[in-house]
This record gives structure tokens, sequence and C-alpha cells, in this order.
């Protein structure tokens, strides 16, 4: 019987009716020497995956610019502004931008100042694992998931750039381990700090941070042992503390008045409401509202076509598909394991949260027609670690159980990851050839081993078992671990595959997809190798200054496989040459302005540098990209006409006028490309720019290049000035 001061009750609960073949773990409390030894070591190696030769790697600009402007205004660190001059944000919430912005502002703005947060959230996230799979299954199921979770390659690329999904997935995680601890203790505050954890989850990618919500609310009504109506009166609170902590900012963002505020970007209306429920919510599983898609699998062009197997092909599948089959599989045996022990079992509680946690990212990221880059499945990863981890060691104990029904299990499970690993390493060809036969060979000695020493009781036998096991979990591992530490270690400085700010993976080069590794970066389809602006990824100096502070260890903004505009250009052209600066690694840098092949001109930029005559905004350009970008080049603002995707109605011609009368805007760039969600904007602004405004001829700034000429029939960009007085 359980006693009432028992620290751990439903251990003693589940040991009631587990069956044999499944003993429960060890109690959580007396933990071997080993633990926290191999859990160090497990964050040692994380820490040189995710930092190692971090200086080098090619950061996503558009994050870096609305950072560096953070810093430079509160305003704009609060709405996640692109620009200091607050006339556009990101098309994300600010909270991963502010966690980063807060950093810069006390350790000035930098690669490793920026990335000191997200590293620490990514072994957050391992620690946090570790402690919540420890205390229902024990301390070996911990360090496994601990484990799995470090070597996971496209959580290791992630984990290496500025994108917010390394804070998303750590505030997750949170909340998914408060809610066990909410189910194992009966307490309120677990509960509520777990609702918490979700809501800032969605300040940090709106609806992404809530697919796991529907596994934590089952697990809690199912497993609490609290009455139906205490469960009722503690959802209804943490369903209050949900809302306050995810519409806190939608809703003061709200309150201020349009004209005070800037352009919400990705919406189509200027407001954070439009982009919760357009595109950063239903268009992105449905497609359409800035994603592409809307049924025509337009979401397959970063992360292959929109299906079940999708996590599965040649663009996804070396990024996290390596120990999937295993954790489903896990699951399912868990599952059974847990026999009919009681309603409150909090070892199938756990199973059902990682395993609901699993398949709604999975079912999630492999239909979704809109936006799918293959850096969103690092939340597939926390799963596949718990369940790895926890139903690897049920199954072993399984296993070893006098139950022969259950002695193929682990066997077979082993050989399906070994099989699968072979078929992947296969596809990077010319890649680490050695390895996919190791991994078979040693695939086959284990299982060989496994079912030989079963029974083993001691001695020598016992010893040969332990070494099949350990041989096991080498095999499963080496594929992950050399893609995971390609990043870090290849020779180009940016990583291997598609490593680059806007898309990062990790490992060789095997898929098809625009985008993925070995694919074509950007809708656009400019070269995947190379920067936006024609430099080379970790490039050296592109011309212009280096800005202060952009000596060695700052951050290379920009990258390739960028997520570009529709239809190859962007309103006002970005296929010429464009104003930028810098080197392509530092804070000042980024290749260009970005677009797809244009070069960067500094002598542009300082002739319009030294000519903005007071204005709040140096320039106006087409795109984020390419706008973030300049930011960082010359450290002053610069406006995004039409957002990241091009489809953004933050410039009108009202707008623009406006900003001309007053002083705040001289110079805007216009070129042959368009774009179709804002053609007829953009028409509209070109010809109002042509007629009225002057056009900058090369030899003012004092080159020969074709940036600035007036002809307009070909696709060349030309920066115009508009004054005051241009304004009828």
């Amino acid at each position: 019987m359980t006693s009432a001061t028992d620290p751990h009750p439903h251990a003693e609960t589940v040991s009631a009716d587990r069956p044999p073949s499944a003993p429960p773990a060890a109690p959580p409390d007396r933990a071997p020497r080993w633990s926290l030894p191999v859990l160090l070591a497990i964050l040692a190696l994380a820490g040189v995956l995710y930092g190692w030769n971090l200086s080098g790697n090619n950061l996503n600009s558009f994050y870096s610019a609305a950072v560096y402007s953070g810093t430079q205004s509160w305003k704009a660190w609060f709405f996640g502004s692109l620009d200091a001059g607050n006339f556009l944000t990101v098309d994300k919430p600010p909270f991963a931008l502010m966690i980063m912005g807060l950093s810069c502002r006390v350790l000035g703005f930098g690669t490793w100042q920026m990335m000191a947060p997200e590293i620490a959230a990514a072994l957050g996230t391992i620690w946090i694992l570790h402690t919540s799979v420890k205390r229902v299954f024990g301390h070996a199921a911990a360090a496994i998931a601990a484990l799995v979770l470090a070597l996971t390659p496209i959580t290791v690329a992630i984990n290496r750039d500025n994108n917010p999904d390394t804070i998303l997935v750590l505030l997750m995680v949170g909340g998914a381990a408060l809610a066990l601890r909410a189910v194992r203790t009966d307490r309120l505050l677990p509960l509520i700090g777990s609702a918490v954890c979700f809501g800032l989850a969605f300040n940090t990618k709106m609806l992404q941070g809530y697919i796991a919500l529907p596994a934590v609310f089952a697990v809690y009504v199912y497993a609490s042992k609290l009455g139906w109506r205490k469960k009722a009166v503690n959802l209804g609170l943490a369903a209050v503390a949900l809302a306050v902590s995810s519409f806190w900012w939608a809703t003061a963002v709200s309150l201020v008045p349009a004209e005070d505020r800037p352009y919400i970007g990705g919406s189509t209306d200027g407001s954070a409401w439009n982009l919760i429920m357009g595109y950063n919510g239903l268009g992105r599983v449905l497609g359409g509202e800035g994603n592409g898609g809307g049924g025509g699998g337009g979401g397959g062009t970063f992360a292959g076509t929109a299906g079940i197997g999708r996590m599965f092909n040649e663009v996804l599948g070396g990024q996290i598909s390596w120990l999937i089959p295993f954790a489903f599989l896990a699951l399912v045996a868990g599952l059974l394991l847990c026999g009919r022990a009681p309603r409150t079992d909090l070892t199938r509680a756990a199973l059902v949260l990682w395993g609901g946690w699993l398949v709604l990212h999975y079912l999630t990221f492999a239909m979704a027609e809109g936006t799918m880059h293959p850096y969103y499945t690092t939340a597939l990863a926390p799963g596949i670690a718990a369940l790895t981890g926890a139903g690897g060691v049920m199954l072993w104990r399984a296993f070893r159980g006098t139950d022969a029904r259950w002695s193929w299990v682990l066997p077979a499970g082993l050989a399906l990851t070994g099989l699968w690993a072979i078929v992947l390493l296969r596809r990077a060809t010319g890649w680490n050839t050695w390895l996919w036969p190791t991994v078979g060979v040693l695939t086959v000695l284990s299982v060989v081993g496994l079912a030989v020493f079963r029974t083993a009781g001691s001695g020598t036998r016992l010893r040969l078992l332990g070494v099949s096991l350990a041989a096991a979990m080498v095999a499963a591992l080496a594929g992950p671990t050399a893609y995971a530490a390609s990043p870090a270690f290849s020779a180009t400085s940016g990583g291997m595959g598609g490593m680059g700010g806007t898309n990062p993976t990790a490992g060789p080069s095997t898929g098809g997809g625009m985008g993925g590794p070995g694919g074509r970066g950007g809708r656009g389809g400019f070269d995947g190798d190379r920067m936006p602006g024609g430099t080379q990824q970790g490039g050296g100096q592109a011309g212009g200054e280096v800005p202060e502070g952009a000596e060695d260890g700052q951050m290379q903004p920009g990258g390739a496989n960028g997520e570009l505009p529709q239809g190859g250009g962007a309103p006002g052209g970005t296929n010429g040459q464009f104003p930028g600066g810098g080197t392509s690694g530092g804070p000042g840098g980024g290749g260009g302005a970005g677009g797809m092949g244009g070069s960067v001109d500094s002598a542009l930029v300082s002739y319009l540098e030294k000519h903005q005559d007071g204005a709040k905004w140096l320039l106006a350009v087409s795109n984020s990209q390419s706008a973030g970008q300049l930011i960082l080049s010359t450290h002053k603002p610069v406006i995004s006409m039409w957002g990241f995707t091009g489809t953004d109605r933050a410039m009108t011609l009202t707008r623009l006028k406006e900003l001309v009368k007053n002083g705040e805007l001289h110079y805007i760039q216009l070129g042959g490309g368009g774009m179709g969600g804002n053609s007829g904007l953009n028409q509209e602004i070109t010809s109002w720019v042509q007629k009225n405004g002057t056009a900058v001829k090369a030899s003012d700034y004092g080159t020969s290049g074709s940036s600035s000429q007036s002809d307009q029939s070909n696709s060349t960009s030309t920066i115009y000035r508009l004054d005051p007085s241009d304004v009828g």
C-alpha cells in the first residue's frame, strides 16, 4: 500500500499492476553515481556542437536586423520592428527577439551576444527533458533522451542560428514537463506554469506553440487523481493564464493607434490578430495567406511535397527521421507494457504526453500545405528523444524479462533503426562512404549478440550482452551524430547542406526540395551556395566599411536558401545591383542588400549616407531581406515596403507621399521585377516615383555600374531621389 506521506505515490501504484516483463524504474531520488557526470558530459557535447565556430555561421539577417533595431529603439524592441524607424515588423511575435535584444543591449551587438541566450535555451531544453524523463522512467532513460535530443541534426543546425525555434522548443518542453509535474503532484502551480510556458511559446511562433497542447490537456484530464470538479476549476484557471500569456502582446499592439505603430509584417491589414489567424495560423497548414500552397502542395517548396511520408523524404529524412520508426514502436510497446495499470499511472501518462507530442507535430508538419522549412521539425525532436529513452528502457526490461513474446521486439526495433540509417546514409552520395557499412556491421552484430546472450545471468555472457547493447546504440546514433557535427566542423564555415541563416540544415546535400539540403535557395532560385547579394557563404569583404564592433566573432547575416519572394522578384525589383556594403561576416555585412543575384555597391551606400539630409530612413527597398542586410551594413533604418514574402501592404502611395513630404525619406529603390500580391500597389508607386523623382546616376557616386541607370526596359534596379517639393 502507498502511505500518505510517500513522495512517489504513483511509483507504488504502478508496480502493483505492471506485468513482470516490465518492472518499474528505480526511484529517481536514488541517483546512480554516473547520472550527473553523464548529463554534464552531454551538455558539454551539446555546447560544443551549438557554439563551435559560431562566428563563421550565417545567421538570419532578417532577425539580426530586428535584434539590432531593438537595441536602438525600445519601441522597435517591443513591436519586433525590422528597422529602428518602426516602419514594419518581422512576421513573428517578438518574444525571442526581445530576449536576444536584451542580451545585446547589455553585452553589445554581435554574434555571441545574440546567440548566448539561444544556446542557453538549447541546453536548458536538454536539462528539462532529462529531468522530466528521469522522474518517471529512471536515469538511464533520461540519459538516452538527453543524448538523442542533443544529437538530432536539425536541432543542432537551428540551435546555431538566431531563428526563434530554439526558444520555442524550450518553452514547449518546459510546459510539457510542468504538466507532468501537475499530474504527479496534483498541485495547481505547475499547471499554471505549464499554461504560461505555452502562452509564451505562442508569443514566439504563434499557433505552432500550441501544437502539443491537446496532448497536455488529455493527459491532465485523464491521469490526474483530482476529482472532476477540482480538475475543471484548475483547467479554467490554467486557461486564463494561457490566454493572458498568449494574447498580451497582440492586445497591447491593437490598443496602439495604427498611425503610431509599425505595420505588422505578414498581416494583410497591419494588425496582430490578422497575423495570428492568417499567415502564422491556418495559412501555414492550409496554404495561402502569403504561404503559397492552398491545396497545390505549395509547402513542398522547402521541405518536399506535403504527405504522410514527408518526414522520410530526401529533404527531411537526414534532418529528423533517424529514430522516428523506433520512437513509434517504443510508444506502442510501452503502452502495451503498461497493461491494466490504474488510470493515474504516471508511466502511461508520460508515454501518452510524449507520444501525443510526436504524433501531433508529425501530422501537422507532414500535411502542411503552407510554408514548411526543414528546421520546423526540430519541434519533433523532444518527443522522439523522450520516447527513445523511455520506451527503449521499457523494451530492454521486457527483453530481459520472463515473457518470451517480448524477446524479439527490441532487436527488431534496433534492426529497423540500423536499416533506415543505411538508407539515409546511402542518399548522401560520396559523403563518408565508410559510415553506412560500419552501421550495417554493428547492427547485425548487435542484434545477433542480443539474441544469443539474452538469457545471460552473469560473467562473460552478461558482459557480451552489454557490449551488444552498446554496439546497437552506436549504430543507431552514428548517422545523426555525423550529420549533427557537420555545421560546426565541416570545411565550409556555414556547415553543409543548406546551412544558411534563413534555412539552416545539417549534413550533406541530399534533397531535391528548394531550400533544403542540396536544394536551391528560395522561390526565385538564386544559387543555393551564395548569399543574397551574390557573395559566397562565409566569404570575405564585399565592399564598404565594417561597422564598429564588426571585427572577429561577429555574425554573418543572410544566408543561402532563404525564403524569398514568390515569383522571382519583388516590387521595385531585386534583380539588379543593390546598395550594400560591409562584409558577409559582420553585423554590418550580409553580402549585399539581398535579393537574387544582386551585387554590392559600397560607393552607392556611401552616397546615400552622405545625402541622407536628416531623413529618418536611408532608403526604401522592396523586401525585408534586402532591408535587413542594409540595416546591418549601415546601422541605419531602411524601409521594407512589402515585407518578407513580398505580399505585405505596408507601403501605399499615400504613405510614401507623406514620408517624402515630411522629409523622412528621400531615396527609394525601383526595378524591373514584379510581385503578384502587390502588383497594383507596385505599379502605382513605380509610376509616381518615376514621374516625380530624380534617378541617381552612376557618375554621381563615382562608379560605372548599372545599378542607377534610368533605362527601365530591363530588370536592373534604380535609385530615385525624392524631396518634399516633389509631392504635389
